[in-house]
């Protein structure tokens, strides 16, 4: 299968998985904070963690890791969420948002990493 066609078939199942959980989530949860989009971000993390320690085939790593992966997580959409709260002053929730992404991802694809590379 041509390496484009994987990449979207991945996309095309991680695309609307990020919507319907990121509109699960905030249909369950109040406040400013964006649960969703730290949900979809920490899980692809895990996800790409997994594919990668798992030393899996490059058309899965195509299918799985660029494709779905990529299309589950969400750089832009935590730029936009983190600049709104700065806009609306919530400058703590902003500063806490930035500094729980970043940690809980690296901390999902160095624990993906760590599982996945137990299977090998």
């Amino acid at each position: 299968m041509p390496d484009p066609l994987l990449v979207a078939i991945g996309a095309a199942v991680g695309a609307p998985a990020r919507y319907l959980l990121d509109r699960a989530v905030m249909q369950r949860v109040t406040g400013a904070f964006p649960w969703g989009t730290l949900l979809v971000n920490v899980l692809g993390s895990l996800v790409l963690g997994l594919v990668l320690g798992a030393a899996l085939p490059p058309p899965a790593r195509l299918l799985l890791g660029v494709g779905f992966c990529g299309a589950l997580t969400t750089f832009s959409t935590f730029g936009y969420e983190t600049q709104r709260l700065l806009d609306g002053g919530a400058r703590r929730t902003a500063l806490l948002n930035v500094v729980v992404s970043v940690l809980a991802c690296v901390a999902a694809v160095a624990a993906g990493i760590a599982i996945g590379s137990l299977r090998t």
